[in-house]
Protein backbone atom coordinates (compact mmCIF):
# COMPACT_ATOMS: atom_id res chain seq x y z
CA UNK A 1 0.00 0.00 0.00
CA UNK A 2 1.28 3.43 -0.95
CA UNK A 3 2.27 5.78 1.82
CA UNK A 4 -0.49 8.31 2.48
CA UNK A 5 0.31 12.02 2.24
CA UNK A 6 -1.79 15.11 2.89
CA UNK A 7 -2.06 15.89 -0.81
CA UNK A 8 -3.23 12.48 -1.98
CA UNK A 9 -6.46 12.73 -3.96
CA UNK A 10 -8.81 9.88 -4.80
CA UNK A 11 -11.04 9.85 -7.88
CA UNK A 12 -13.97 7.44 -8.11
CA UNK A 13 -15.41 6.97 -11.61
CA UNK A 14 -13.23 7.10 -14.73
CA UNK A 15 -15.82 8.08 -17.31
CA UNK A 16 -15.77 11.07 -19.65
CA UNK A 17 -15.25 13.56 -16.82
CA UNK A 18 -13.52 11.56 -14.10
CA UNK A 19 -10.70 10.40 -16.36
CA UNK A 20 -9.97 13.95 -17.49
CA UNK A 21 -10.14 15.37 -13.96
CA UNK A 22 -7.60 12.73 -12.96
CA UNK A 23 -5.25 13.97 -15.70
CA UNK A 24 -5.69 17.58 -14.58
CA UNK A 25 -4.90 16.73 -10.97
CA UNK A 26 -1.74 14.88 -11.94
CA UNK A 27 -0.67 17.73 -14.21
CA UNK A 28 -1.03 20.06 -11.23
CA UNK A 29 1.26 17.89 -9.11
CA UNK A 30 -1.27 15.95 -7.02
CA UNK A 31 -0.67 12.29 -6.23
CA UNK A 32 -3.86 10.58 -7.44
CA UNK A 33 -5.35 7.16 -6.75
CA UNK A 34 -8.38 5.93 -8.70
CA UNK A 35 -11.17 3.39 -8.56
CA UNK A 36 -13.81 2.42 -11.10
CA UNK A 37 -16.46 -0.25 -10.99
CA UNK A 38 -14.86 -1.92 -14.02
CA UNK A 39 -11.10 -2.29 -13.48
CA UNK A 40 -8.93 -0.18 -15.77
CA UNK A 41 -5.23 -0.62 -16.67
CA UNK A 42 -4.33 2.83 -15.35
CA UNK A 43 -1.78 4.03 -12.76
CA UNK A 44 -2.65 3.77 -9.07
CA UNK A 45 -5.85 1.79 -9.57
CA UNK A 46 -6.97 0.42 -6.21
CA UNK A 47 -9.24 -2.44 -5.28
CA UNK A 48 -12.15 -0.76 -3.49
CA UNK A 49 -13.54 2.64 -2.39
CA UNK A 50 -12.58 1.95 1.22
CA UNK A 51 -8.98 1.28 0.17
CA UNK A 52 -8.99 4.59 -1.69
CA UNK A 53 -10.18 6.37 1.45
CA UNK A 54 -7.36 4.83 3.49
CA UNK A 55 -4.82 6.39 1.11
CA UNK A 56 -6.38 9.79 0.44
CA UNK A 57 -7.70 12.80 2.32
CA UNK A 58 -9.72 14.22 -0.59
CA UNK A 59 -12.08 12.02 -2.60
CA UNK A 60 -13.88 13.17 -5.74
CA UNK A 61 -16.86 11.09 -6.86
CA UNK A 62 -17.88 11.06 -10.55
CA UNK A 63 -20.69 8.51 -10.90
CA UNK A 64 -23.83 8.63 -12.99
CA UNK A 65 -26.84 8.33 -10.71
CA UNK A 66 -28.36 8.24 -7.24
CA UNK A 67 -27.84 4.55 -6.55
CA UNK A 68 -24.20 4.70 -7.60
CA UNK A 69 -23.49 7.67 -5.32
CA UNK A 70 -25.11 6.08 -2.28
CA UNK A 71 -23.43 2.73 -2.93
CA UNK A 72 -19.99 4.31 -3.15
CA UNK A 73 -20.26 6.39 0.03
CA UNK A 74 -21.53 3.36 1.95
CA UNK A 75 -18.56 1.30 0.74
CA UNK A 76 -16.19 4.07 1.83
CA UNK A 77 -17.84 4.73 5.16
CA UNK A 78 -15.82 2.30 7.33
CA UNK A 79 -12.58 4.01 6.28
CA UNK A 80 -13.78 7.62 6.64
CA UNK A 81 -12.46 9.84 9.42
CA UNK A 82 -12.46 13.56 10.31
CA UNK A 83 -9.45 14.16 8.04
CA UNK A 84 -11.51 13.33 4.92
CA UNK A 85 -13.31 15.69 2.57
CA UNK A 86 -15.65 13.96 0.11
CA UNK A 87 -16.64 15.93 -2.99
CA UNK A 88 -19.75 14.58 -4.76
CA UNK A 89 -20.07 15.67 -8.41
CA UNK A 90 -23.00 13.73 -9.95
CA UNK A 91 -26.34 15.33 -10.74
CA UNK A 92 -28.80 13.40 -8.58
CA UNK A 93 -32.01 14.10 -6.70
CA UNK A 94 -31.44 16.65 -3.90
CA UNK A 95 -32.60 14.17 -1.25
CA UNK A 96 -30.04 11.62 -2.53
CA UNK A 97 -27.28 14.20 -2.19
CA UNK A 98 -28.38 14.94 1.38
CA UNK A 99 -28.52 11.21 2.17
CA UNK A 100 -24.94 10.77 0.90
CA UNK A 101 -23.82 13.74 3.00
CA UNK A 102 -25.41 12.17 6.07
CA UNK A 103 -23.50 8.90 5.57
CA UNK A 104 -20.20 10.79 5.31
CA UNK A 105 -20.82 13.21 8.17
CA UNK A 106 -21.87 10.46 10.59
CA UNK A 107 -18.28 9.20 10.29
CA UNK A 108 -16.97 12.65 11.24
CA UNK A 109 -15.81 13.42 7.68
CA UNK A 110 -16.88 16.49 5.70
CA UNK A 111 -19.01 16.57 2.57
CA UNK A 112 -19.10 19.00 -0.35
CA UNK A 113 -21.81 18.97 -2.99
CA UNK A 114 -20.19 19.99 -6.29
CA UNK A 115 -22.11 19.33 -9.51
CA UNK A 116 -20.56 21.00 -12.53
CA UNK A 117 -21.08 22.17 -16.10
CA UNK A 118 -18.61 22.05 -18.97
CA UNK A 119 -18.85 18.48 -20.30
CA UNK A 120 -15.94 16.75 -22.05
CA UNK A 121 -14.24 19.78 -23.59
CA UNK A 122 -14.40 21.72 -20.34
CA UNK A 123 -12.88 18.82 -18.45
CA UNK A 124 -10.09 18.41 -21.01
CA UNK A 125 -9.17 22.08 -20.78
CA UNK A 126 -9.58 22.31 -17.01
CA UNK A 127 -12.46 24.76 -17.50
CA UNK A 128 -15.35 23.19 -15.63
CA UNK A 129 -17.70 25.40 -13.61
CA UNK A 130 -18.52 23.91 -10.21
CA UNK A 131 -21.65 24.77 -8.22
CA UNK A 132 -20.71 24.00 -4.62
CA UNK A 133 -22.46 23.75 -1.28
CA UNK A 134 -21.35 22.65 2.16
CA UNK A 135 -19.24 23.70 5.10
CA UNK A 136 -17.29 26.91 4.35
CA UNK A 137 -14.12 25.68 6.06
CA UNK A 138 -14.18 22.46 4.05
CA UNK A 139 -14.77 24.47 0.86
CA UNK A 140 -11.72 26.62 1.51
CA UNK A 141 -9.58 23.56 2.18
CA UNK A 142 -10.78 21.69 -0.91
CA UNK A 143 -10.65 24.66 -3.29
CA UNK A 144 -7.20 23.73 -4.74
CA UNK A 145 -8.59 20.31 -5.67
CA UNK A 146 -11.49 21.87 -7.56
CA UNK A 147 -9.31 24.56 -9.12
CA UNK A 148 -7.22 21.89 -10.85
CA UNK A 149 -10.15 21.36 -13.25
CA UNK A 150 -12.14 24.59 -12.91
CA UNK A 151 -12.39 28.02 -14.48
CA UNK A 152 -14.99 29.08 -11.91
CA UNK A 153 -16.32 27.90 -8.55
CA UNK A 154 -19.72 29.30 -7.52
CA UNK A 155 -20.83 28.89 -3.91
CA UNK A 156 -24.57 28.24 -3.66
CA UNK A 157 -25.58 27.49 -0.08
CA UNK A 158 -26.82 24.38 1.71
CA UNK A 159 -26.42 20.76 0.61
CA UNK A 160 -29.05 20.05 -2.04
CA UNK A 161 -29.23 23.60 -3.38
CA UNK A 162 -26.24 23.27 -5.69
CA UNK A 163 -27.99 20.33 -7.33
CA UNK A 164 -31.12 22.45 -7.86
CA UNK A 165 -28.99 25.06 -9.65
CA UNK A 166 -27.44 22.37 -11.86
CA UNK A 167 -30.86 20.99 -12.75
CA UNK A 168 -32.07 24.50 -13.61
CA UNK A 169 -29.14 25.12 -15.96
CA UNK A 170 -29.66 21.73 -17.61
CA UNK A 171 -33.30 22.60 -18.28
CA UNK A 172 -32.08 25.59 -20.30
CA UNK A 173 -29.47 23.48 -22.10
CA UNK A 174 -31.85 20.64 -23.01
CA UNK A 175 -34.54 23.09 -24.14
CA UNK A 176 -32.05 24.98 -26.33
CA UNK A 177 -30.97 21.84 -28.16
CA UNK A 178 -34.57 20.70 -28.59
CA UNK A 179 -35.37 24.12 -30.07
CA UNK A 180 -32.47 23.75 -32.52
CA UNK A 181 -33.79 20.34 -33.59
CA UNK A 182 -37.21 21.81 -34.28
CA UNK A 183 -35.70 24.78 -36.12
CA UNK A 184 -33.77 22.41 -38.41
CA UNK A 185 -36.94 20.44 -39.12
CA UNK A 186 -38.83 23.65 -39.93
CA UNK A 187 -36.34 25.07 -42.41
CA UNK A 188 -35.77 21.71 -44.08
CA UNK A 189 -39.46 21.23 -44.74
CA UNK A 190 -39.66 24.83 -46.00
CA UNK A 191 -36.95 24.11 -48.57
CA UNK A 192 -34.18 26.18 -46.93
CA UNK A 193 -30.61 24.93 -46.54
CA UNK A 194 -28.92 24.50 -43.16
CA UNK A 195 -26.20 27.06 -43.81
CA UNK A 196 -28.84 29.80 -43.80
CA UNK A 197 -29.84 28.94 -40.24
CA UNK A 198 -26.21 28.77 -39.15
CA UNK A 199 -25.54 32.22 -40.62
CA UNK A 200 -28.71 33.64 -39.06
CA UNK A 201 -27.89 32.30 -35.60
CA UNK A 202 -24.39 33.78 -35.54
CA UNK A 203 -25.76 37.30 -35.21
CA UNK A 204 -28.85 36.38 -33.22
CA UNK A 205 -29.28 37.45 -29.60
CA UNK A 206 -30.50 33.95 -28.68
CA UNK A 207 -27.28 32.28 -29.83
CA UNK A 208 -25.22 30.58 -27.13
CA UNK A 209 -22.15 28.46 -26.61
CA UNK A 210 -24.36 25.36 -26.57
CA UNK A 211 -26.04 26.24 -29.87
CA UNK A 212 -22.74 27.17 -31.52
CA UNK A 213 -21.30 23.79 -30.52
CA UNK A 214 -24.33 21.57 -31.17
CA UNK A 215 -25.82 23.03 -34.37
CA UNK A 216 -22.95 22.01 -36.72
CA UNK A 217 -22.81 18.53 -35.19
CA UNK A 218 -26.57 18.06 -35.51
CA UNK A 219 -26.39 19.08 -39.19
CA UNK A 220 -23.51 16.63 -39.75
CA UNK A 221 -25.28 13.83 -37.88
CA UNK A 222 -22.36 13.66 -35.44
CA UNK A 223 -23.63 12.39 -32.09
CA UNK A 224 -20.33 11.55 -30.39
CA UNK A 225 -21.23 11.75 -26.68
CA UNK A 226 -20.22 14.86 -24.83
CA UNK A 227 -23.27 14.55 -22.58
CA UNK A 228 -25.38 11.51 -23.33
CA UNK A 229 -29.08 11.14 -24.00
CA UNK A 230 -29.50 8.82 -21.01
CA UNK A 231 -27.86 11.24 -18.59
CA UNK A 232 -29.73 14.33 -19.81
CA UNK A 233 -32.94 12.27 -19.66
CA UNK A 234 -32.15 11.35 -16.07
CA UNK A 235 -31.65 15.04 -15.20
CA UNK A 236 -34.92 16.09 -16.86
CA UNK A 237 -36.75 13.34 -14.98
CA UNK A 238 -35.33 14.60 -11.70
CA UNK A 239 -36.15 18.23 -12.58
CA UNK A 240 -39.73 17.27 -13.47
CA UNK A 241 -40.13 15.46 -10.17
CA UNK A 242 -38.69 18.35 -8.16
CA UNK A 243 -41.03 20.75 -9.97
CA UNK A 244 -43.97 18.50 -9.14
CA UNK A 245 -42.96 18.52 -5.48
CA UNK A 246 -43.22 22.32 -5.57
CA UNK A 247 -46.55 22.18 -7.47
CA UNK A 248 -44.97 23.68 -10.58
CA UNK A 249 -45.93 22.94 -14.16
CA UNK A 250 -42.60 22.69 -16.02
CA UNK A 251 -43.97 22.28 -19.54
CA UNK A 252 -40.69 22.89 -21.40
CA UNK A 253 -38.87 20.48 -19.10
CA UNK A 254 -41.53 17.83 -19.72
CA UNK A 255 -41.29 18.30 -23.49
CA UNK A 256 -37.49 17.98 -23.46
CA UNK A 257 -37.78 14.91 -21.23
CA UNK A 258 -40.24 13.23 -23.60
CA UNK A 259 -38.07 13.80 -26.67
CA UNK A 260 -35.05 12.38 -24.85
CA UNK A 261 -37.10 9.41 -23.71
CA UNK A 262 -38.03 8.65 -27.33
CA UNK A 263 -34.38 8.46 -28.37
CA UNK A 264 -33.38 6.43 -25.32
CA UNK A 265 -36.12 3.89 -26.09
CA UNK A 266 -34.90 3.67 -29.69
CA UNK A 267 -31.44 2.60 -28.56
CA UNK A 268 -29.63 5.97 -28.75
CA UNK A 269 -29.11 6.44 -25.00
CA UNK A 270 -25.32 6.48 -25.26
CA UNK A 271 -25.24 9.11 -28.01
CA UNK A 272 -24.96 12.82 -27.36
CA UNK A 273 -28.26 14.34 -26.26
CA UNK A 274 -28.34 16.40 -29.46
CA UNK A 275 -29.55 13.14 -31.07
CA UNK A 276 -33.08 14.43 -30.34
CA UNK A 277 -32.87 15.77 -33.91
CA UNK A 278 -33.34 12.17 -35.09
CA UNK A 279 -37.07 12.56 -34.46
CA UNK A 280 -37.32 14.84 -37.49
CA UNK A 281 -34.67 13.13 -39.64
CA UNK A 282 -35.39 9.41 -39.18
CA UNK A 283 -33.01 8.36 -41.97
CA UNK A 284 -29.98 9.34 -39.90
CA UNK A 285 -28.38 6.00 -39.07
CA UNK A 286 -26.41 5.08 -35.96
CA UNK A 287 -22.66 5.08 -36.53
CA UNK A 288 -20.94 1.74 -36.00
CA UNK A 289 -19.31 1.49 -32.61
CA UNK A 290 -18.14 -1.04 -30.15
CA UNK A 291 -20.66 -2.29 -27.65
CA UNK A 292 -21.20 0.29 -24.91
CA UNK A 293 -19.48 -0.29 -21.59
CA UNK A 294 -22.57 -0.55 -19.41
CA UNK A 295 -21.39 0.34 -15.95
CA UNK A 296 -22.10 2.85 -13.23
CA UNK A 297 -19.84 5.37 -14.84
CA UNK A 298 -20.12 7.26 -18.09
CA UNK A 299 -18.41 5.61 -21.05
CA UNK A 300 -15.27 7.28 -22.35
CA UNK A 301 -15.71 5.73 -25.79
CA UNK A 302 -16.95 7.79 -28.73
CA UNK A 303 -19.26 7.39 -31.68
CA UNK A 304 -17.75 7.44 -35.15
CA UNK A 305 -18.96 10.52 -37.10
CA UNK A 306 -22.04 9.93 -39.23
CA UNK A 307 -21.16 12.36 -42.01
CA UNK A 308 -19.38 9.73 -44.11
CA UNK A 309 -22.14 7.19 -43.52
CA UNK A 310 -24.69 9.70 -44.78
CA UNK A 311 -22.85 9.96 -48.12
CA UNK A 312 -22.23 6.26 -48.75
CA UNK A 313 -22.98 5.02 -52.26
CA UNK A 314 -24.60 1.83 -51.05
CA UNK A 315 -27.55 1.49 -48.72
CA UNK A 316 -26.38 -0.85 -45.95
CA UNK A 317 -28.53 -3.94 -45.38
CA UNK A 318 -29.32 -2.84 -41.83
CA UNK A 319 -31.03 0.27 -43.20
CA UNK A 320 -33.07 -1.79 -45.65
CA UNK A 321 -34.35 -3.96 -42.82
CA UNK A 322 -34.33 -1.08 -40.30
CA UNK A 323 -32.86 -3.19 -37.54
CA UNK A 324 -32.47 -0.77 -34.69
CA UNK A 325 -30.10 -1.36 -31.79
CA UNK A 326 -31.79 -2.29 -28.54
CA UNK A 327 -32.27 0.23 -25.80
CA UNK A 328 -29.71 0.36 -23.04
CA UNK A 329 -30.74 -1.93 -20.20
CA UNK A 330 -29.94 0.29 -17.31
CA UNK A 331 -32.40 0.19 -14.42
CA UNK A 332 -32.89 3.68 -12.93
CA UNK A 333 -32.94 4.25 -9.18
CA UNK A 334 -36.34 3.81 -7.50
CA UNK A 335 -37.19 7.50 -7.56
CA UNK A 336 -36.62 7.63 -11.32
CA UNK A 337 -38.87 4.70 -12.14
CA UNK A 338 -42.01 6.81 -11.89
CA UNK A 339 -40.69 8.91 -14.76
CA UNK A 340 -40.09 5.96 -17.09
CA UNK A 341 -43.09 7.09 -19.15
CA UNK A 342 -44.06 10.72 -19.70
CA UNK A 343 -47.11 12.03 -17.86
CA UNK A 344 -48.80 12.83 -21.17
CA UNK A 345 -48.70 10.77 -24.38
CA UNK A 346 -45.93 11.61 -26.80
CA UNK A 347 -47.42 12.99 -29.99
CA UNK A 348 -46.89 10.66 -32.92
CA UNK A 349 -44.82 12.09 -35.73
CA UNK A 350 -45.51 10.67 -39.15
CA UNK A 351 -43.36 9.80 -42.13
CA UNK A 352 -45.35 10.26 -45.37
CA UNK A 353 -44.62 7.85 -48.17
CA UNK A 354 -45.13 8.70 -51.84
CA UNK A 355 -44.38 5.76 -54.12
CA UNK A 356 -45.29 7.79 -57.22
CA UNK A 357 -42.28 10.12 -56.88
CA UNK A 358 -39.93 9.34 -59.80
CA UNK A 359 -36.38 8.26 -59.18
CA UNK A 360 -33.63 10.67 -60.16
CA UNK A 361 -32.06 9.71 -63.49
CA UNK A 362 -28.58 10.57 -62.29
CA UNK A 363 -27.75 8.69 -59.07
CA UNK A 364 -25.41 11.48 -57.95
CA UNK A 365 -27.90 14.27 -58.58
CA UNK A 366 -29.87 15.87 -55.76
CA UNK A 367 -33.57 15.89 -56.66
CA UNK A 368 -35.55 19.10 -56.73
CA UNK A 369 -37.93 19.72 -53.86
CA UNK A 370 -40.90 17.40 -54.59
CA UNK A 371 -44.35 18.91 -54.99
CA UNK A 372 -46.59 17.51 -52.26
CA UNK A 373 -49.00 14.94 -53.71
CA UNK A 374 -52.00 13.38 -52.00
CA UNK A 375 -51.34 9.77 -51.27
CA UNK A 376 -53.63 6.89 -50.59
CA UNK A 377 -50.87 5.16 -48.72
CA UNK A 378 -51.40 5.13 -44.94
CA UNK A 379 -49.00 7.25 -42.95
CA UNK A 380 -46.61 5.33 -40.73
CA UNK A 381 -46.21 6.19 -37.09
CA UNK A 382 -42.59 7.17 -36.46
CA UNK A 383 -42.84 5.97 -32.89
CA UNK A 384 -43.27 2.38 -34.15
CA UNK A 385 -39.79 0.97 -34.70
CA UNK A 386 -40.19 -1.91 -37.10
CA UNK A 387 -39.09 -3.12 -40.49
CA UNK A 388 -42.33 -1.74 -41.96
CA UNK A 389 -41.64 1.77 -40.62
CA UNK A 390 -39.81 2.64 -43.85
CA UNK A 391 -41.29 0.85 -46.86
CA UNK A 392 -39.11 0.04 -49.90
CA UNK A 393 -41.10 2.55 -51.94
CA UNK A 394 -40.27 5.26 -49.41
CA UNK A 395 -36.56 4.49 -49.77
CA UNK A 396 -36.78 4.56 -53.57
CA UNK A 397 -38.39 7.99 -53.69
CA UNK A 398 -35.33 9.60 -52.12
CA UNK A 399 -32.17 10.54 -54.02
CA UNK A 400 -30.50 7.16 -54.48
CA UNK A 401 -28.37 6.09 -51.51
CA UNK A 402 -28.05 9.58 -50.04
CA UNK A 403 -28.77 10.32 -46.37
CA UNK A 404 -31.39 12.87 -45.37
CA UNK A 405 -29.04 15.32 -43.73
CA UNK A 406 -26.72 15.11 -46.74
CA UNK A 407 -29.55 16.20 -49.03
CA UNK A 408 -30.36 18.87 -46.46
CA UNK A 409 -26.86 20.32 -46.65
CA UNK A 410 -26.77 20.44 -50.44
CA UNK A 411 -30.41 21.19 -51.20
CA UNK A 412 -29.88 24.56 -52.88
CA UNK A 413 -26.77 24.07 -55.01
CA UNK A 414 -26.28 20.34 -55.28
CA UNK A 415 -22.68 20.89 -54.20
CA UNK A 416 -20.59 17.94 -53.09
CA UNK A 417 -18.45 20.17 -50.85
CA UNK A 418 -18.37 19.91 -47.10
CA UNK A 419 -20.57 22.16 -45.07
Amino acid sequence: MARRTKKNVGVIGLGIIGSRVTDNLRNKGFHVFVWNRSPRPVPNFVGAPAELAEMCDYIQIFVSDDDALLEVVKQMAPALAPRHIVLAHPTVAPHSMRAAADVVERRGARFIEAPFTGSKLGAEKGELVFYVAGDEVALREARPILEASAKEIIEIGEIGQATIIKLATNIVTAASVQAVAEALALIYNAGISADKLTAAMQGNASNSGTISMKLPKMIAGDFEPYFSVKHMLKDMQIASRVGLAHHLELAVTAAARDRLLEQDQRGHGDEDFSAVVRKYFPEVRPASREEADLELFENTGGVAPLASALMEEEVPPQVQSLEMSPAVDETPPPELKTEAQPAEPIADATVPTNPETPKAENPSAIPAEPTPQPSSEPVVEQNVVSAEAIAPAALEEQAPHRGLLDRFLHRETGSEGDY
